[in-house]
């Protein structure tokens, strides 16, 4: 016979193990979102391995409109050299075929500069520089580079 200590602790264990499921479609998408955001910030840690720039995850709230104006926390993600930063920060969840948008801005010298804007597709993670004729392209090691050179102080 199961003491009543075992069968509450199997029953809390199954409780922990099962799947959370979310209520509305828009809560899938922003914990897929968020999800992304933070594998994004694991591969920008591995490219910027041993080069002494910081990365660090941020607390941020998402208000989409498209998403019933509700607001939901979501990570971003800074990245650190002196006293210059870049910030990734949420800007929409829907639009324009995409699920989630990040800001790419410069923080230096007390002004913030737009760099861009990372996009999430449904395969693929994007990079559209601030400039308006400049063309989208997918976000890998070379693109991530181009992307900060502007943190380093010229």
């Amino acid at each position: 016979m199961t003491s009543a200590k075992s069968q509450f602790l199997q029953k809390l264990q199954a409780h922990r193990a099962a799947p959370r499921p979310f209520d509305s479609r828009v809560q899938a998408d922003i914990a897929t979102f968020s999800q992304r955001i933070s594998a994004l910030q694991v591969s920008m840690e591995a490219w910027l391995d041993g080069t002494g720039i910081e990365t660090e995850a941020t607390a941020e709230t998402l208000t989409d409109l498209l998403a019933g104006q509700a607001s939901f926390p979501v990570p971003g993600i800074r990245l650190r050299y002196e006293e210059r930063s870049i910030n990734i920060t949420p800007l929409f969840l829907y639009g324009h075929g995409v699920t989630g948008c990040l800001a790419v801005s410069l923080r230096a010298d007390g002004r913030r500069t737009p760099l861009g804007r990372l996009l999430m597709r449904p395969d693929r993670v994007c990079a559209r520089p601030a400039l308006p004729s400049a063309p989208e392209t997918d976000l890998n090691e070379e693109t991530f580079f181009t992307l900060l050179a502007p943190l380093l102080p010229e």
